[in-house]
């Protein structure tokens, strides 16, 4: 019996670290969610930059088509001003020429869509509100745009040709005339066919969701 005694009592006891190692494992574990919450504050700081960077890009687009539709508005108001009242008798009136009566006619047709898109984006600026549907909105200032942008342009490859002519044969106050209108819608085809690009990129980015 005291040779059991003995042999019992010489069992080596177990070493105090395996008592401790679930401490230091769920020390361990508990660390673990500090680093993943730091994580998750980092992603959010990025979403958020994300986000402002997107809102600041779209209303730096937005002002500038509202500026070149502006521009737009003006240089065709300068330009059917000029040629409506390009008329000094005889064969110096616009009106016998096809070529500047179809120039004015697009210029007062540019002149009335900038007025809408200025007068619509300036509402958009002060309520909130667009009057259009945002589903519709884009297709329509991309295809508006292009079709005022493309007409612009037919009017002034028939109006250049015509004015040319007259030039060669005599330099007056009714060709200077008409080659100021020219510029001018000249001008307002720049404006639009700028703003058709960046209403372009926006239908681009545009989501339907």
């Amino acid at each position: 019996m005291a040779a059991v005694a003995d042999a019992n009592e010489s069992k080596p006891s177990a070493p105090p670290g395996d008592a401790v190692a679930p401490d230091i494992e769920n020390g361990a574990a508990a660390s673990v969610p500090s680093n993943g919450g730091g994580t998750g504050g980092d992603d959010g700081g990025a979403v958020v930059t994300s986000v402002v960077r997107r809102w600041k890009r779209e209303d730096l687009l937005e002002k500038s088509t509202l500026l070149l539709r502006a521009l737009g508005c003006l240089f065709s108001l300068v330009s059917f001003l000029v040629m409506a009242s390009n008329k000094h008798g005889d064969w110096k009136d616009f009106d016998r020429y096809e070529e500047y009566r179809y120039l004015l006619a697009i210029a007062i047709l540019a002149f009335l869509y900038s007025t809408v898109q200025v007068v619509r984006q300036v509402q958009r600026f002060g309520t909130g509100r667009d009057p259009v549907p945002g589903r519709f909105s884009g297709i329509l200032d991309f295809a508006g745009d292009q079709v005022i942008a493309y007409l612009l342009i037919s009017s002034l490859s028939a109006a250049i040709p015509l004015t040319n002519s007259m030039r060669e044969g005599a330099d007056n106050m009714f060709t200077d005339a008409s080659s100021a209108s020219i510029s001018m819608s000249f001008f307002a085809f720049i404006a639009l066919a700028l703003s058709a690009l960046i209403s372009g990129y926006k239908l681009s980015k545009q989501t339907y969701i």
